[in-house]
């Protein structure tokens, strides 16, 4: 799950945002003492932040050069002073991208996966992954296993995918709907159900019984082997 944190004053502003993120399955955490922005940076080792440039105490800049000293992450600025010399600056102290206020919540969130994606799923794309003597090389859709090659279709792989890399966390099924069609939404629930049913056989006929568990009402999970 990405973290995202959220160094904004303005209360109403800061809520909607961390409810919208949380809304496409995001953990968010609002800082509320601005004189210590990168403890709180520190601690929740955010995978983005979101930065307003008017704070208490010390501007987005401060944090941002401060943040930027120690880390790479993905820096947002979200602030109504978007004339050219504020977004110049914000992008000049290291911010990679600009939201000028007001903003439609719709466009925040898009830039913001948007970024995550370009910054984690492929800086950190693993090329295979390993469970239970399994191996699902995610380049080609294949999973071998005792020296065999199960081909798998495209939305197969897909999901083990993401169930592998979370193994031992329960996926839930808007999170697997999303991963296999970018949304969550106007999608038959029993399409999901089908390739889970179908990659499950696969597996059992390969010798991995019990590789995947349903989660009634939650989702599916890859257990930690015991």
């Amino acid at each position: 799950m990405y973290k995202v944190l959220i160094v904004e004053d303005e209360p109403g502003i800061r809520e909607e945002v961390a409810a919208q993120l949380q809304s496409w399955g995001m953990d968010t955490h609002i800082v509320t003492d601005f004189r210590k922005v990168t403890a709180d940076f520190a601690e929740y080792e955010p995978h983005l932040v979101l930065l307003d440039i008017s704070l208490p105490f010390m501007n987005g800049y401060h944090w941002c050069k401060e943040i930027r000293a120690t880390s790479k992450v993905p820096i947002i600025f979200v602030s109504s002073a978007a004339d050219n010399m504020n977004i110049v600056m914000a992008m000049t102290m290291g911010a990679d991208d600009f939201i000028a206020k007001p903003f439609d919540g719709s466009v925040l969130v898009a830039k913001v996966q948007a970024l995550l994606r370009r910054t984690y799923d492929f800086a950190e794309a693993v090329p295979v992954l390993e469970h239970r003597g399994a191996l699902l090389n995610t380049e080609d859709g294949t999973l071998s296993y005792n020296g065999e090659k199960l081909p798998l279709t495209k939305n197969e792989s897909k999901i083990l995918s993401v169930l592998m890399k979370n193994k031992g966390k329960i996926v839930s099924r808007e999170k697997l709907m999303e991963a296999l069609w970018q949304t969550d939404s106007f999608v038959d629930e029993n399409t999901l159900t089908v390739n889970v049913g179908r990659l499950r056989k696969k597996l059992e006929t390969a010798g991995l019984e019990n590789f995947i568990e349903t989660k009634f009402g939650q989702g599916y999970i890859i257990p930690q082997e015991a």
